[in-house]
């Protein structure tokens, strides 16, 4: 059974040829409309909620042969991982905005009429590989209102306290699996930044500010050499 996606069909066929592109298969896949139906009901959707501008939850569910190459896989895998670049593939279609972190939900939670989904299936295979999922949140419309509420600055100060991890990142790369197979001591990596390049300092994902690499009493650390403005501030999904 197959249907037209109800909502946002332009975006989320956008979306679901990106992430089509990077789901694990032998074969190239295209992304068709289908329905909710469609999808095993005892399956397990992977979740990601995008915060942008539209923001949005993106599913994805994988098929028998996805499953089953991911766990085959001789390097320790898991299906949210070998699935999260698919997920940010087609948030990029979206524009500007963070992805939050690949969540497992069940299917008839997160699968409704409301939500466009395509099946993600090879020319001439009989199961698709995957399911993809796309609703669009609504935007909130603020209403006017009297009562007292608690200034911004009021509800941050309840939150002094509490601990964030920071994280500082000095460069990432991407590899195919067949390339961390062949990982050996003394293999170099290439990372995206050139030597001298700041490292940016992470909360939760989010880029808060860039520094330079020093060490003190033998224990590396960041000097602070720029605050990321919240504008800039978002982070990236890839």
């Amino acid at each position: 059974m197959t249907q037209t996606p109800a909502t946002g069909a332009p975006v989320a066929q956008a979306a679901a040829d990106a992430a089509a592109a990077l789901v694990p298969s032998a074969l190239p896949l295209a992304a068709v409309a289908a329905s909710h139906r469609d999808v095993p009901a005892g399956a397990t959707a992977l979740v990601a909620s995008f915060v942008g501008s539209p923001s949005a939850e993106l599913v994805l569910v994988a098929g028998a042969a996805v499953t089953d190459a991911v766990a085959a896989s001789a390097v320790p895998l898991d299906l949210a991982d070998a699935l999260r670049p698919a997920l940010e593939a087609a948030a990029r279609t979206l524009g500007a905005g963070v992805l939050e972190t690949v969540r497992a939900e069940a299917v008839a939670e997160v699968l409704a009429d409301d939500v466009d989904v395509l099946a993600l299936r090879a020319d001439g295979a009989e199961e698709p590989a995957a399911w993809f999922a796309l609703r669009l949140r609504s935007p909130k419309v603020a209403t006017p209102t009297t009562s007292q509420v608690p200034t911004p600055r009021a509800n941050l100060r309840m939150l002094y306290d509490v601990e964030m991890t920071l994280t500082a990142e000095i460069g990432r790369t991407r590899l195919p699996v067949r390339q961390v197979l062949d990982l050996a001591p003394g293999a170099v990596l290439e990372l995206d930044r050139t030597a001298g390049s700041p490292a940016d300092v992470l909360v939760n994902g989010r880029l808060v500010a860039r520094g330079e690499v020093v060490v003190v009493d033998e224990v590396y650390g960041i000097r602070v050499t720029e605050i990321v403005a919240g504008n800039d501030a978002g982070g990236s999904v890839g």
